[in-house]
């Protein structure tokens, strides 16, 4: 009889725990993604006034390299800490959208599109409202 208990009680844990790891996995890629998209610009800029002192490629170095070690962490993530389908589509979800910032990332810096259209647009709204 307590083998019975003692076995439903290791089974109620097991989903708490699964639960506990997925948050994990999302705290630890949203403080990451913080990190790489707000903190590495601001560590990399170094102003005097309106003088920029700091390098852009710098900057765009660091966060390039950022999201792919990002990227690469969750990928074996999935194939050696998750332990449940969930949790390999979690740390999936994230891969993709490191990847994805990477490739946006890549191209902004290497000149293939820009978002002067998305400046226009905001420079349009500010002048009528």
């Amino acid at each position: 009889m307590r083998k019975k208990k003692n076995e439903s009680k290791s089974k109620r844990d097991a989903p708490s725990a699964l639960l506990v790891l997925r948050l994990a996995i999302q705290l630890v890629n949203s403080f990451l993604l913080i990190v790489i998209l707000i903190g590495i610009p601001a560590i990399t800029s170094a102003r005097f006034g309106n003088l920029q002192l700091s390098s852009a490629p710098k900057a765009h170095r660091l966060t390039l390299w950022g999201l792919a070690l990002a990227a690469a962490a969750n990928a074996i993530a999935a194939v050696s800490i998750a332990k449940g389908r969930k949790e390999r589509v979690v740390c999936g979800w994230w891969v993709a959208g490191f990847l994805a910032l990477l490739a946006v990332e890549y191209l902004h810096f290497n000149g293939y599109f820009n978002f002067n259209w998305l400046k226009q647009a905001l420079l349009w709204v500010q002048s009528h409202f």
